[in-house]
């Protein structure tokens, strides 16, 4: 089995750190760059960064906050939200991202994967799909501008479509179990999983350790993101590895 990869996601909005419901309601969790070192400190694999109203309100990522957090980080550390252009990428990796994240950038001009992929490596780009069930087709469909409008993409065929134009990485959310804490949506996850050869990371529902147990085990995931819990000290990155480990799985 192949290491898996627990990683805290700092959603952010106008400086601050929130975390909502399906995409809604938000409230307030703290401070970027203090939650950063924090998460840094309690042995997470990675950390992403998302700058949640970027996109929907037409403006670039907080190119200082990502700086300031970068500078507090030994560890991978992913960023997306309003990265458009080759230029976006480049400003962003500058800043001290190891990672971009491609959402609706990706989906409106699919070549911007393939463009940012050869530039700057397959490694550096993480397509981030947003999906919810739509009961009218019976499929997940993929959703854009921080989950405001629906694509006609089936979320595992974009997937297979930014694996071939060369994303590293899908960081794949479940917008019905966004923020629910009822658990990863499996199916969403195995579906898309299985579709690419890349590694998915699962984000949307965790609630505890089993959560991130079943991600792995039946949603055939590579790593699991998590906000909320971790934010709000529900539980913990050591203590969900901790728990993974006694159950055989392989953590870093």
């Amino acid at each position: 089995m192949i290491t898996k990869r627990i990683i805290p996601c700092l959603d952010v909005k106008d400086g601050r750190v929130v975390k909502g419901v399906q995409f809604v309601e938000l409230r307030d969790a703290g401070d970027p760059v203090e939650l950063a070192a924090f998460y840094d400190k309690e042995g997470a694999d990675e950390l992403v960064f998302l700058d949640i109203s970027a996109s929907h309100e037409g403006r670039k990522t907080m190119v200082h906050v990502v700086e300031e957090t970068a500078a507090r980080l030994a560890i991978p550390f992913t960023v997306g939200g309003g990265i458009n252009t080759l230029v976006d990428m480049k400003n962003i990796l500058r800043a001290g991202a190891d990672k971009v994240s491609l959402n609706t950038a990706a989906v409106l001009n699919p070549e911007l994967i393939s463009e940012g992929s050869r530039f700057f490596g397959s490694q550096c780009i993480v397509v981030a799909i947003d999906a919810k069930f739509d009961g009218a087709f019976g499929e997940y469909r993929v959703y854009t501008h921080g989950g405001r409008k629906e694509t006609e993409w089936e979320a595992s065929a974009w997937a297979k479509e930014a694996a071939a134009r060369g994303a590293g990485e899908i960081l794949l959310t479940s917008m019905d179990q966004d923020g629910a804490k009822s658990g990863f949506n499996l199916e969403l996850t195995r579906l898309v999983s299985e579709s690419v050869s890349i590694p998915v990371i699962a984000s949307g529902g965790a609630g505890n350790a089993d959560h991130f147990y079943e991600a792995f085990i039946e949603g055939k995931a590579d790593a699991a993101l998590a906000a909320s819990i971790f934010h709000y000290k529900e539980t913990s990155v050591k203590e969900v590895k901790k728990e993974l480990k006694e159950r055989g799985v392989r953590i870093r």
